[in-house]
């Protein structure tokens, strides 16, 4: 897998009926005054923020994110917070996901509490879940919590990667994780199909290009009292 450029390629050509299921349940929810809600632990964080609050991303995005797990926080505490039962669930009760969100988990592993317990509450909700995920890191992974991530996620979009997160050397991998790039070819994917489904759905643009300001003041003024972390 040392040629990254295929494996991206290789990602969205193996996606292209997720990726399109994912576009039409994000404008399904954004229509219907929903919000995409995404989650994830450790360096799956890296996904929720492209997804929030970026040049170019939807408006009614609010992540689902507790410090417990995020590794600037505390690298070891990180990776044992999203494996303590109960977390992952009270931030989603918290939450007061509705039938209309789309919740998107990523996961590489969607072995841990955290991100399967979002799921499941996600469910009992009425609402989507999306899955980022790789089914062969999944397979070979010893689950810690009831259910794994694939069987509760409506749609699933499998990065590929491979157990371990690790592609380089490739006869004895130890390093170039690709997780992160996979998920990202992925989301930006979706955004496409969303914009051909949906040219005038709610954007945030670029704050360094002139004359997008008014744009972004006018998008806020919409979601500020829905989504607190704007």
């Amino acid at each position: 897998m040392h040629d990254l450029a295929r494996y991206v390629d290789d990602v969205l050509t193996a996606n292209e009926e997720g990726i399109a299921g994912c576009a039409d349940v994000v404008v399904a929810t954004g229509r219907a005054g929903g919000l995409v809600r995404p989650a994830g632990a450790g360096h799956s964080l890296a996904a929720v923020l492209e997804t929030f609050f970026r040049a170019g991303g939807l408006a009614f995005v609010r992540p689902l994110w507790s410090e417990d797990v995020l590794p600037l926080r505390g690298a070891r505490a990180s990776t044992t917070g999203e494996r303590i039962p109960g977390r992952g669930r009270a931030v989603a009760e918290a939450a007061a996901i509705t039938a209309d969100d789309t919740v998107v988990v990523f996961s590489n592993s969607g072995i841990n509490p955290y991100p399967v317990e979002i799921a499941e509450v996600a469910r009992d909700a009425g609402a989507t879940v999306v899955a980022f995920t790789s089914r062969t890191a999944t397979a070979a992974a010893t689950p810690r919590a009831r259910h794994r991530l694939v069987d509760l996620a409506d749609i699933v979009l499998d990065t590929l990667v491979p157990p371990g997160d690790v592609t380089w050397p490739a006869d004895a991998p130890v390093t170039s994780p690709v997780s992160s790039l996979a998920t990202t070819a992925l989301w930006t994917a979706v955004l496409r199909d969303v914009h051909d489904r949906w040219p005038d759905a709610p954007r945030w643009r670029s704050a360094n290009v002139p004359g997008t300001d008014a744009d972004n003041a006018a998008v806020m003024d919409a979601f500020t009292s829905r989504i607190p972390e704007l």
